[in-house]
């Protein structure tokens, strides 16, 4: 899949596109026309880098029925060319949570898509999921036969309906359709079944019972396959099974570095840190990341030097593994060190370790590190923009820290990012440290596409002075598709509000 393009911030679309409150108060605004075609660019091409983390679809579902958008653009998009040769539920999956939001609106032209997609389109198990959590029980059991069309009879097509059912993310349709069809009734029996069965002949490499044997099994993979004896001389040991993913791939050596570290915590004895010290200093990269984590979580006095080092290494495996394990670490004397190599006068502040050092603090520093972390955030944002995974916590931490001096750039990274949980991060930061927040970006933040960012909008948005926020408290209080934890921080406001003015 591609990288989403974003239009630039102060377009109509680049609001619609990030999810902005002000997406919706300038859509409303605008020509019609030119505000539905925004919103069907938005639904059709999903504009998020991570879905998992990003909320849109109550956003856009709230926004078609502001505009009483037909769905036409929907419908042409779910049954597209493309559909017949591309099963990939990105392409059709934002279209189908904001069917299921405005069918729960009332909506019937999204109900009676979204049953028409579960019947024929390519990603019907996500309309199925929609439809369960929406539709009635005559809806979904006139949709049974068609379901099942999609498993294909006899031995393999039953093993898959079984492999869907135990993994159905809503479970209702498959128990309406298991009264009136045997092969779903006998696909729902078998499947706890095959369940234990897999657990039960589980079989796997394990390392001997020593802190010898564990280091070299952490390094199996970058031994071309023989196991742990060979590494130590035996002359009997022969190649591992074969387990079905690439044992040399970087992240089969991290998970098995990963594995002999807590390994290591069990079988290391007092008389073997010596061998765990000189695996941290230059083992082979499996045994090496294994004993440095075995080191920092046993929070060794030796694991800090040791993760300087490893973090100037030749090797990227070695640097990327220790500036990992250094935002593990916690205590004065590693936050003693995390200033020295964070501050651009004593360290190299613009250096992996560096940055690293930066993000210890923004997560675990004191007021006193606030100026190093408004510092490695400005200097982030003016190097890579709005974008990284490590900037997020570069923003948790000025809010954290209450840093002041953070403000300007956290508002810039409110209104540029394009990532909606990025941006609510943003404004939980800006809450901690803007007093102008409640009734400046608070007000915007209720029409926010996350429910987080709603309910922080709503605990501390200003209910003076804008016309506009205590009508859009009472339509989020009385809006059944809202969030739990949203009615009851909008609930609470508005008691306070009506007491208030009495």
């Amino acid at each position: 899949m591609f990288e989403p393009v974003i239009a630039p911030s102060a377009s109509l679309l680049g609001l619609l596109q990030r999810g902005r409150g002000d997406g919706q108060l300038h859509a409303l605004a605008a020509d019609r026309t030119e505000a539905i075609a925004a919103l069907e660019e938005c639904v059709t091409r999903d504009p998020r880098a991570d879905w998992q983390v990003e909320s849109r679809s109550l956003y856009y579902a709230r926004l078609y029925m502001e505009l009483e958008a037909p769905l036409d653009g929907i419908e042409d998009h779910l049954h597209s060319p493309e559909d017949l040769v591309s099963d990939d539920e990105n392409r059709t999956g934002l279209a189908l949570s904001v069917l299921g939001h405005l069918a729960a609106y009332g909506r019937r032209d999204a109900l009676l898509m979204l049953r028409e997609y579960a019947a024929t389109g390519a990603n019907w198990a996500w309309a199925l999921d929609e439809l369960a959590l929406r539709d009635d029980d005559r809806g979904l059991l006139l949709l049974g036969t068609a379901v099942l069309d999609h498993f294909p009879a006899g031995p393999e097509g039953d093993a898959e309906l079984r492999e869907f059912i135990r993994n159905a993310y809503e479970p209702r349709p498959w128990r309406l359709w298991a009264a009136y069809h045997p092969r779903v009734a006998a696909a729902s029996e078998q499947s706890p079944f095959d369940l234990w069965q897999r657990q039960l002949n589980r079989s796997g490499v394990t390392p001997g019972w020593s802190t010898a044997d564990v280091l070299a099994w952490a390094d199996q993979g970058d031994l071309g396959g023989l196991g742990a004896g060979a590494f130590l001389g035996r002359p009997d040991a022969g190649p591992e099974p074969a387990r079905g993913a690439d044992p040399t791939g970087p992240d089969a050596v991290d998970r098995r570095a990963a594995a002999a570290a807590r390994c290591l915590t069990a079988v290391v004895r007092p008389e073997d840190r010596p061998l765990v010290l000189e695996a941290a200093r230059g083992g082979l990269p499996g045994a090496r990341r294994a004993a440095l984590r075995y080191l920092v979580d046993q929070r060794d006095p030796a694991a800090v030097e040791l993760i300087e080092a490893a973090a100037a290494d030749v090797d990227d495996r070695i640097v990327r593994a220790a500036l990992e394990l250094l935002g593990r670490m916690r205590g004065p004397e590693v936050l003693a060190h995390a200033r020295r190599w964070a501050d651009p006068a004593t360290g190299g502040a613009d250096s992996a370790l560096g940055e690293a050092a930066v993000q210890l603090l923004a997560d675990a520093g004191e007021p006193a590190d606030a100026p190093l972390v408004v510092a490695g955030l400005r200097r982030w944002v003016s190097v890579r923009g709005v974008a990284g995974p490590g900037l997020g916590s570069l923003v948790d931490g000025a809010g954290r820290l209450a840093a002041a001096d953070a403000v300007p750039v956290l508002r810039h990274v409110y209104g540029e990012a394009a990532s909606s949980e990025l941006r609510g991060r943003a404004a939980r930061a800006l809450a901690a440290t803007d007093v102008h927040f409640p009734e400046g970006p608070a007000v915007e933040c209720l029409w926010d596409c996350e429910e987080s960012t709603r309910e922080l909008a709503a605990r501390h948005v200003a209910t003076t002075g804008d016309a506009r926020v205590l009508e859009r408290l009472r339509r989020l209080a009385a809006d059944p598709a809202e969030e739990a934890e949203v009615h009851a921080a909008v609930r609470g406001r508005l008691t306070a509000a009506r007491e208030f003015g009495r």
